[in-house]
């Protein structure tokens, strides 16, 4: 069963979008998009959510292997940046490269909300736990270092 026509997330025109109002005439122009501005992360996951296709056989599968790939292009893009461009680590990125790289990292995110989702996992939760678990760390002195319960 295909959850709906659009294999990646689109480019959404001002209007509704499964009952969440969006308005991109008011982003600026250099970060063309959708404006945020009033959403909470889980409208965002459930706008990302009305653009979903894939089987339903492939659930959870299908965004985790496509989440790799969407995280692969973001190190992909800065290298092309570092080669093509000329960038180097520790320089500012002009409004074009940063513009370059959040609309990679827009993917990621559609792909992230989409893991929790086939999760069961509300993206506002997962974000919840994620700074919990950084700030008890922070307080414990174990930022640095390796392991899921350090």
């Amino acid at each position: 069963m295909v959850r709906s026509t659009h294999l990646t997330p689109p480019r959404c025109p001002t209007g509704t979008l499964d009952g969440v109002t969006v308005d991109t005439q008011s982003v600026p122009r250099r970060t063309a998009g959708v404006s945020l501005v009033g959403m909470t992360i889980d409208d965002y996951a459930q706008m990302a959510r009305a653009t979903a296709a894939y089987p339903a056989e492939a659930t959870l599968l299908y965004p985790v292997l496509k989440l790799a790939g969407e995280a692969g292009e973001v190190a992909e893009k800065l290298g092309k940046l570092m080669r093509d461009e000329g960038w180097t680590p520790g320089t500012p990125l002009s409004n074009a490269q940063r513009d370059a790289l959040a609309l990679e990292l827009g993917d990621v995110l559609w792909y992230v909300a989409a893991v929790a989702h086939d999760l069961g996992l509300p993206l506002d939760e997962v974000a919840a736990r994620n700074v919990a678990k950084l700030a008890d760390r922070h307080s414990r002195g174990v930022i640095s270092g390796s392991g899921d319960t350090r």
